[in-house]
């Protein structure tokens, strides 16, 4: 593999690509400890050092913000509203039809759909810089820490100016880092926006095991280490599992050429819903912690008997009605965004239209029924591949008191791996083009 690395290197145009998306990835991470105008660092990470910040949504957007959310810095706003913008503009396709019509001009459409998830995304940009700089100013960003006018104020100037200048500087971080990842899928190698998640999350890796060796020693970390390996295996292994269902082409005459008449067939993956589902559950747990914390008196008397409920049981990781509610969201949500995403009438009308049919199964609604079937049925064990996953970080935090940020699981794990195999997939397929063996042989 290492002379594969070499040899990529050593090839003009590939290199070229490379050392661009390498250089991206830099800014990008420069920009993650760059301080936002008006913001006391030195007071922002006093906060940190006393908060209790790795639960419920911090955790999600900090994560894929490489951890400049908790920072303040220009970049805080990570890539979560282009995620957030993508998703939303791909469930418009199911409620709007002039949507679902883009999706199926083509090239062009998709080119439009791209631009009204761009436009959405510094519109949500704006809205979350509003939100973070008015918890800032609060105190409720980093645990009641912080707040305008006390000695630690994480913004000592509380002025109009001062404000505005700083949810313009987060949105206009927002469009940076989307204009980079943009170029990165262009001009570089793989898919920008996933890489820069991918470095995001893999930034923090460090941190983590370190405070793993801090606090618990190394014979824990040793015995994370060797988990983690079994984790990622087990990933891989589903990541790459799919179920192949074959498609038969029926030879057609077009003018004195024979055209078709080959064998094919659809890769339905075992995790067809990637990480969706995780992000879908996390964000939906979070909100009763969230109405109970607006629900909470200010003024230190006894709140009210549901706050008291969802303050013990709805808040942490560690309650076992937390784990079973959110193993639960996550098998639905996988089971709904799977629903959503892949169309068995489309795609059985796409294989008639072509002249395409399953072996043993009649062309139109039996197709579309026999596809259903195959997806309801291997959609369930994706479900609960991912429920097992994402509830590896809340299992440690159990076991062995390691705080939300465990590296080995959840969200960041998935991400990783999916992203890795495939960044070294392309990679591969550029070096196979250019005669050379791949990463992979």
């Amino acid at each position: 593999m290492l002379t594969a690395f070499g040899r990529a290197f050593r090839t003009p145009d590939l290199r070229r690509k490379l050392l661009f998306t390498l250089g991206m990835i830099a800014i990008f991470r420069l920009g993650a400890f760059v301080p936002s105008p008006g913001v006391n660092y030195r007071n922002v990470q006093a906060c940190l050092n006393s908060a209790d910040t790795n639960q419920g949504i911090y955790q999600l957007v900090n994560l894929f913000s490489g951890g400049a959310l908790l920072q303040v810095s220009i970049f805080a706003l990570g890539i979560m509203p282009y995620i957030t913008a993508s998703i939303i503009v791909q469930l418009l396709r199911v409620v709007i039809p002039r949507f679902q019509e883009l999706h199926l001009e083509g090239a062009q459409g998709q080119g439009t759909l791209t631009q009204y998830t761009r436009y959405l995304t510094i519109a949500l940009g704006l809205l979350n810089a509003t939100t973070l700089v008015t918890l800032a100013r609060s105190g409720q960003l980093l645990g009641n820490c912080g707040a305008a006018g006390t000695p630690n104020a994480i913004i000592p100037d509380d002025s109009l100016i001062t404000t505005l200048l700083l949810v313009i500087t987060l949105t206009a971080g927002t469009g940076l880092i989307m204009w980079m990842g943009e170029l990165i899928t262009e001009k570089g190698v793989g898919n920008g926006m996933s890489l820069l998640i991918f470095i995001a999350i893999a930034a923090r890796f460090p941190t983590s095991l370190g405070a793993i060796i801090k606090t618990k020693g190394w014979g824990v970390f040793l015995m994370v280490l060797v988990i983690g390996l079994v984790v990622v295996a087990l990933v891989v292994f589903v990541e790459q599992s799919q179920r192949r269902v074959p498609v038969q082409y029926a030879k057609r005459m077009i003018g004195r050429r024979t055209m078709g008449g080959t064998s094919t067939y659809i890769p339905i993956k075992v995790n067809m819903a990637g990480v969706i589902p995780v992000i879908f559950a996390s964000s939906m747990l979070y909100l009763p912690s969230l109405i109970a914390q607006f629900a909470t008196p200010k003024d230190g008397s006894q709140p009210a008997g549901w706050v008291t409920w969802v303050t013990t049981n709805l808040t942490k990781g560690d309650h076992p009605l937390y784990m079973a509610i959110y193993f639960f969201l996550i098998v639905f949500f996988t089971y709904f965004y799977v629903a959503i995403t892949f169309n068995p009438e489309e795609v059985s009308d796409n294989m008639k239209k072509y002249g395409g049919f399953i072996p043993g199964i009649r062309a139109g609604k039996p197709t579309q029924d026999y596809l259903q079937y195959v997806i309801s049925r291997i959609t369930m064990p994706g479900a609960i591949y991912l429920g097992f996953v994402a509830l590896i970080p809340l299992i440690a935090l159990v076991l062995i008191q390691a705080n939300q940020d465990f590296p080995f699981g959840g969200t960041s794990l998935l991400i990783i791996v999916g992203v890795g195999l495939e960044t070294v997939k392309q990679i591969d397929a550029q070096l196979q083009q250019r005669h050379y063996e791949g990463l992979l042989r």
